[in-house]
């Protein structure tokens, strides 16, 4: 089994408990406004590598990953999910803890191929790092281009299936930096039943240089970081988990 991978990092601190070896696949749908890696974007490019030669990559670093693990993060890694699944499997033959960070955008619970085929591959994932991208619908496509429905359908699956899960949610000023919406986030995080954590992602503006060398519009030039009073509001709220 053969996938693209953009890049690898070897000694990450931000992606899961513990020190983790990181592998960004290549290759996502979704165009996120606030995205700092619009080179993962492209399917098909990056670095052709195989499920065992990237298990071999990352295993060179057990001494240094065993009180933490591996992620495989994006781009949006469940576009390869065969890939990922494969990869997981031979990791946890090895006692690797295994982190899964996505959108879950490709979770169709109507098709029973996708269930089967995601069903697969938490076999082999000890953790979801899911990234819920805005809870409104309408605002959800203004943000990324597509529905909230599959991540959403994706959060409740796992809940349902008893996989942890830790949140993720960019806080972008006049996006996603609004009491009604955290609310409604957190009311909706406050179903889910095995949330172990949940991350308040401050926007920022590192992934603009990008844009310009790539020739792709930045549509939010001009917008700042949050502060940490509103950082720390919006985790207060979403904790709440909308009984505010």
């Amino acid at each position: 089994m053969t996938g693209y991978i953009h890049s690898i990092e070897t000694l990450g601190t931000v992606d899961g408990p513990g020190i983790r070896f990181v592998a960004f696949m290549q290759g996502c749908p979704m165009r996120c406004r606030y995205c700092h890696n619009p080179d993962t974007w492209a399917l098909g490019a990056g670095k052709k590598i195989s499920a065992e030669e990237l298990a071999a990559t990352a295993l060179k670093y057990k001494s240094y990953i065993k009180s933490g693990g591996v992620t495989v993060s994006g781009g949006e890694p469940l576009l390869q999910i065969e890939f990922v699944t494969g990869f997981f499997k031979i990791l946890k033959a090895e006692g690797i803890h295994t982190a899964l960070d996505t959108s879950g955008i490709t979770f169709n619970k109507k098709d029973k191929n996708c269930v089967a085929r995601h069903k697969e591959l938490l076999k082999y994932t000890d953790l979801v790092l899911l990234d819920i991208k805005h809870i409104d619908e309408n605002e959800h496509k203004k943000l990324t281009g597509l529905s909230n429905e599959n991540p959403l359908g994706f959060a409740k699956y796992l809940s349902d299936n008893g996989k942890d899960i830790w949140i993720r949610h960019v806080l972008v000023p006049e996006i996603t930096d609004n009491d009604g919406y955290l609310k409604r986030l957190g009311a909706f995080i406050g179903e889910l039943k095995t949330v172990k954590n949940i991350e308040v992602l401050p926007y920022h503006t590192m992934g603009e240089s990008k844009y310009e060398k790539l020739g792709i519009p930045y549509t939010l030039k001009g917008v700042t970081p949050p502060d940490k009073k509103s950082v720390e509001n919006a985790v207060n709220i979403l904790n709440a988990k909308g009984n505010n």
